[in-house]
């Protein structure tokens, strides 16, 4: 994707990134960090099958071997002790399996939980600041989709032991807070938060199976003017599990509208992004959406259907994606899911 500015929050970095990939402190005492090197296979992150990566109850046994989502291996001797996250969800997932003391530093565009304001920050999210990462002498550093693989390779190459992950599910998400928890010996705290995530997921499953698929509501979505998002990303698939029909699923990843079509295919809801402003005129979102030439036809708008969302619940891939599920599914069915 490729929206015109950067907003207040990490949102605009991000979806910068993906179209680029698509189209896209004090120094401390030293601590040994994990050993990584090349894998054989660019798989999405696994644990290696060895003996010495097992875990036994909830309690990791180190030494433990685990490939990240570049194909990268890595073996940890211990919990890491000093972490760095270069990615707002990444650093929601650490935060919400009771890192906050590991935890040194983070990006300039994390703002949750509140405990971030606390930490060092070492820069942007597609351009941190390398010696910033270095000075903090991390054991790791966490990042996830907001990262471009070129940029995780620049950061290896000055010696920055970096992890990334590419989550494109609900399911990866999940499954990847899970492996948080295993590297770093907090797998009960890990287990609490995907067990509410997946009761949450459950919960709108049930509640919109009653929906007919000729009553499924056709939706929009628009995350940045004139941007929004098909098949093949997680937010595709919050739509789709929360009862609807993506209108922009024929078409993968993110991709610039055509406003015609839109008016075509006539959307029974309209779903947009809360904090999005055009950067030119200032307008909202919802004002850039309401003023298109036709527009006015639309089914959606016709019957007040458009529906603002909270960008950090959908758009971030960490412990609170399930929240934007459930309010997904409220916009599009409210007297079957309530918040």
């Amino acid at each position: 994707m490729n929206p015109t500015r950067y907003n207040k929050r990490w949102l605009s970095s991000v979806m910068m990134t993906m179209a680029l990939a698509l189209l896209l402190a004090a120094c401390a005492p030293t601590q040994e960090a994990p050993s990584s090197q090349p894998a054989t296979d660019s798989t999405t992150q696994q644990q290696t099958t060895d003996s010495s990566a097992t875990t036994s109850g909830e309690q990791t046994t180190y030494p433990l071997t685990i490939k990240d989502a570049t194909g990268q291996s890595f073996t940890f001797k211990e919990a890491p002790k000093r972490i760095v996250s270069i990615s707002p969800a990444e650093t929601e997932a650490l935060f919400a399996i009771g890192l906050d003391q590991q935890i040194v530093g983070v990006s300039e565009y994390d703002d949750y939980p509140q405990q971030v304001s606390t930490k060092a920050k070492i820069g942007g999210i597609s351009e941190p600041d390398v010696e910033a990462i270095v000075a903090l002498n991390p054991d790791i550093v966490f990042t996830g989709i907001s990262s471009s693989e070129e940029l995780v390779k620049k950061l290896r190459a000055s010696g920055i032991t970096i992890f990334k992950t590419t989550p494109k599910t609900v399911d990866d998400v999940i499954s990847n807070i899970q492996l948080y928890g295993q590297i770093t010996n907090h797998q009960a705290q890990a287990k609490q938060v995907t067990d509410h995530m997946q009761e949450q997921v459950q919960m709108v499953k049930n509640a919109v199976s009653s929906v007919k698929a000729a009553d499924k509501k056709n939706v929009y979505i628009e995350f940045s003017p004139g941007w929004t998002v098909g098949k093949g990303e997680f937010m595709d698939e919050l739509i789709t599990l929360a009862g609807g029909i993506n209108i922009a699923g024929d078409n993968e990843g993110w991709y610039e509208i055509n406003e015609e079509n839109i008016v075509a295919a006539d959307p029974d809801v309209i779903l947009y992004s809360k904090e999005s402003v055009d950067s030119k005129t200032n307008q909202s979102l919802d004002q850039i959406i309401r003023a298109r030439s036709g527009w006015d036809k639309i089914k959606a708008i016709k019957t007040d259907q458009v529906f603002g969302l909270d960008d950090d619940l959908v758009s971030r891939p960490g412990p609170r994606v399930t929240d934007g599920l459930v309010e997904i599914a409220h916009a599009l069915y409210p007297d079957l899911v309530k918040q």
